[in-house]
């Protein structure tokens, strides 16, 4: 696979008419001292003073947040997810100093910035979404990182000019059609030791099962399948991964996914039944994520 040539095809994303006022709105944007603060809110501040009105256009133009929070110069974005939420669930789970490490479906990067509290080698995010990078680009514009933005899919992981010790790869399996061939790109993406942390929609059960929705699940139509963890382990096993550890699972609620103004769409209490929140619109069990770490050996 010629990565090269699908990098400078994939560069034209950032030209199409919806996506090319962004980059140029991000190309004004001023250049200016930036103390970086990386917790739960990932918060940019700067003694120098800040064009609140221009900024907050800009950020509005990328429009809908998803992850996050970010607090810019007192502009705070007030995103559909509490990423931080997720994040802090793993936190204690991972060391990423010294270490290359990819995000699989980066979305804009939240997680990304605070992997750089750990001092890693290198940071790798891979998403094929101009609107997402276009988001990443105006926080690291100020940011100045040295994190590298691929606007490619986990399917080009195998092919990639190096390989990962850790790789992140957080509520992306349940879209895709075929999520063994999907573990095993993750699997030739890794280095050997390396491991993976990965969460995805679960149901519940002692067998190896899993939900095929029908139409769509919590109104999101590509989810495909939605396995017991019985599943997903032997999906992993038949990857190639060694080791299989369930770090926990998690009820999604309205505290961690809602509706914002920056959205401005439907989000989670729209996608359950208002009647009985463990099951969704269709009428399949709510959404519970399972979090886990799988190694290569």
């Amino acid at each position: 696979m010629d990565l090269q040539a699908i990098r400078q095809e994939r560069k034209k994303w950032l030209t199409w008419k919806n996506i090319a006022p962004l980059r140029d709105a991000i190309n004004q944007l001023p250049d200016i001292h930036t103390t970086v603060t990386l917790g739960d809110t990932v918060i940019l501040k700067s003694d120098q003073v800040v064009d609140q009105n221009a900024l907050e256009k800009t950020a509005r133009l990328m429009m809908p947040w998803r992850k996050g929070p970010f607090d810019l110069f007192g502009l705070f974005i007030d995103t559909e997810w509490r990423s931080d939420l997720k994040y802090n669930f793993l936190r204690p789970h991972f060391n990423l100093t010294g270490k290359k490490v990819a995000d699989i479906g980066c979305n804009n990067g939240y997680y990304m910035f605070r992997f750089l509290e750990d001092a890693p080698a290198k940071v790798v995010g891979f998403d094929p979404s101009a609107l997402f990078q276009s988001q990443f680009d105006l926080i690291n514009h100020f940011v100045k990182s040295d994190i590298v933005y691929e606007l490619l899919g986990v399917e080009h992981l195998p092919f990639y000019e190096e390989k990962f010790d850790v790789i992140f790869c957080l509520g992306v399996l349940y879209h895709r059609s075929d999520p063994v061939a999907m573990l095993k790109s993750l699997f030739q993406g890794l280095e050997k030791g390396g491991e993976i942390y990965l969460d995805t929609f679960i149901i519940a059960g002692d067998e190896p099962y899993a939900l095929c929705p029908q139409g769509s699940y919590s109104k999101i139509t590509n989810v495909y399948f939605v396995p017991t963890l019985v599943a997903l382990e032997n999906w992993c096993i038949k990857a190639g991964f060694s080791s299989f550890e369930v770090l926990g699972t998690v009820v999604t609620t309205s505290d961690e996914q809602r509706k914002t103004d920056w959205i401005e769409s439907q989000s989670l209490e729209d996608f359950l039944n208002p009647d009985d929140s463990t099951k969704t619109v269709e009428g399949y069990p709510a959404p519970v994520r399972g979090y886990v770490r799988i190694k290569k050996g």
